[in-house]
């Protein structure tokens, strides 16, 4: 049976999820054995850009036209587009500020220099293609990748979590740093896969994940207020990785 023809790409960001990817040390030759790897920028010096792919993996959110041009390119040719992090996923720390003009950003950072740059407001991949499934997290965890990889080689659409870091958090039996210590904490609607580890080391939860599913926007924003939190701390902390989220987006527009 032919290996699968495999893509790997990056958009704008921190090349996290490719980092990550190359992490596998132990796993490698494994992945090497079921996937034909045609293009892998940050690990292959001969890349193959015009063949067919079975499945194409993206990382980085969309922030100038050329890459919504790329993008479109490696959806058309491949069978399967899957969105690795939370850049692609959710857009990141890139599109948390789309609110405001990309010119006045460009002008603000780099002045006269950013004339060169053709940004365009930043975007999860979503926005411009099908995707076919999502693997979240800021990076992604290297478990969750590698089990993605096994059940679609098999010809299974991989299994995530639906449920929340809180449920994670208690599992391993934590302190709750929301209602015990009063602290910033979204892990009642941030999507689990982590296995809470921030808030194991007594990090709270920053939602670099996104919402999960259904996520009760509403009611962890009340729960930080008599906390003693602002709606622009809130709001803050909320549009940090994931501020074009649907959820996100319907009860800020409220507001």
């Amino acid at each position: 049976m032919a290996k699968p023809k495999i893509g790997i790409f990056g958009m704008t960001g921190c090349a996290g999820e490719q980092i990550v990817i190359l992490n596998c040390e132990d796993q490698l030759m494994d992945i090497l054995k079921v996937l034909d790897i045609r293009s892998f920028h940050t690990a292959m010096s001969e890349n193959d850009e015009e063949c067919d792919l079975d499945i194409a993996f993206v990382e980085g959110a969309v922030v100038q036209s050329k890459e919504e041009e790329l993008l479109k390119e490696i959806r058309k040719r491949s069978r399967l587009l899957i969105a690795l992090g939370t850049c692609a996923v959710w857009g990141g720390v890139a599109a948390m500020k789309n609110e405001v003009s990309r010119e006045k950003l460009k002008d603000q950072i780099y002045g006269p220099a950013g004339e060169i740059f053709k940004s365009i407001p930043a975007q999860p991949l979503r926005s411009f293609v099908k995707v076919d499934f999502s693997l979240s997290g800021c990076p992604m965890e290297k478990e969750q990748f590698l089990q993605a990889v096994a059940s679609l080689v098999h010809g299974d659409i991989p299994v995530l979590p639906k449920y929340a870091v809180c449920t994670e958090c208690k599992m391993n039996e934590n302190t709750c740093l929301l209602l015990e210590k009063g602290e910033l904490c979204l892990g009642p609607i941030t999507v689990a896969g982590c296995r809470a580890h921030c808030l194991s080391y007594g990090i709270p939860c920053s939602g670099c994940r996104g919402p999960v599913e259904e996520a009760n926007i509403a009611s962890e924003v009340e729960i930080l207020k008599e906390k003693g939190f602002t709606l622009g701390d809130i709001n803050n902390q909320l549009r940090t990785f994931a501020a074009p989220a649907e959820a996100i987006q319907t009860y800020f527009a409220k507001r």
